[in-house]
């Protein structure tokens, strides 16, 4: 059974309740993990647990663990689903520069398929980079994302996505090709991308937020504590329980290095928010 149910990406099915795989590299998302079978134990564990939808980048160690990931799950079982990124890169001063060029672009997809072990990607979301956390910048994608069209049209990729993109970013994109899903920032407590997750339910694309639990104020995390004790949970769980009410078209990417966590976070798919508490956390924003 799917954590979560399920949704489309395109014409894949994955559980709304998915797995990222970037903390199973070093610290500073740099190098090899520092426990290399608990790594690949995570990454088989959450196939256990039904989870279907994996999200990496080859620039995540970088290389590392998309490596960890063929070791672990290779040869892959037909329903499992991995969705990648690229238009970054990783610089020996461990910085995340921008990798938009024709060039960058093509070496990094085939950098993904060799290190994945697969002739074929399923999802490769275009990720726009800004220096210094910057996000999204305020440029156009049509270059990048033709580029990426070009190789889906070759057979190399399957379906292309967004990722730090802006909702104008979005409709150029669609203009050139579907996306299937978009990735940016969004939590119960920052919501600046409210409008686009709600114009993406309206045309049933999949919205896939990224640091469930980040910056949070002290007062807001008081009132995710408190949710969290009236529903015998952690707070983790609740917001991602939260996230996965918020919107049908929501899929969720948590990542941990540890078991456990791993276990808890897929539990948060059967938890039911009593409105009391979806109104208060509502309320965070």
């Amino acid at each position: 059974m799917s954590p979560g149910g399920t949704l489309t990406l395109g014409d894949l099915t994955v559980s709304r309740m998915g797995y990222g795989a970037m903390r199973l590299s070093g610290p500073g998302i740099w190098g090899p993990p520092s426990d290399r079978e608990t790594a690949i134990a995570v990454l088989r564990e959450a196939v256990e647990l039904g989870v279907t939808h994996i999200d990496t980048s080859d620039f995540y160690g970088p290389h590392t663990v998309n490596e960890l990931i063929r070791e672990a799950l290779h040869p892959y079982p037909e329903n499992l689903h991995i969705v990648t990124k690229v238009g970054a890169k990783r610089t020996p001063d461990k910085g995340w520069p921008s990798a938009l060029s024709r060039e960058e672009l093509t070496s990094a997809v085939h950098d993904n398929l060799r290190n994945l072990g697969v002739d074929v990607l399923d999802v490769v979301n275009l990720r726009l980079a800004g220096e210094h956390g910057v996000f999204p910048i305020p440029v156009s994608i049509t270059e990048p994302f033709e580029v990426l069209a070009e190789l889906r049209q070759q057979g190399l990729i399957r379906h292309l996505g967004l990722s730090h993109v802006s909702a104008e970013q979005v409709k150029e994109a669609r203009a050139i090709a579907p996306v299937v899903c978009v990735q940016n920032e969004y939590n119960v407590a920052q919501r600046a991308n409210d409008g686009l997750l709600d114009a993406l339910a309206a045309i049933s694309v999949p919205f896939v937020p990224y640091f469930p639990l980040g910056g949070f104020t002290p007062l807001q995390s008081g009132v995710l504590d408190d949710c969290a004790r009236r529903v015998d949970a952690t707070p983790m769980q609740v917001a991602l329980a939260w996230l996965l009410q918020r919107s049908p078209n929501i899929l969720l990417i948590p990542g941990t290095s540890s078991l456990s966590h791993l276990r808890e976070n897929i539990a948060a798919a059967d938890l039911e928010l009593p409105k009391d508490v979806v109104a208060d956390l509502d309320a965070l924003a």
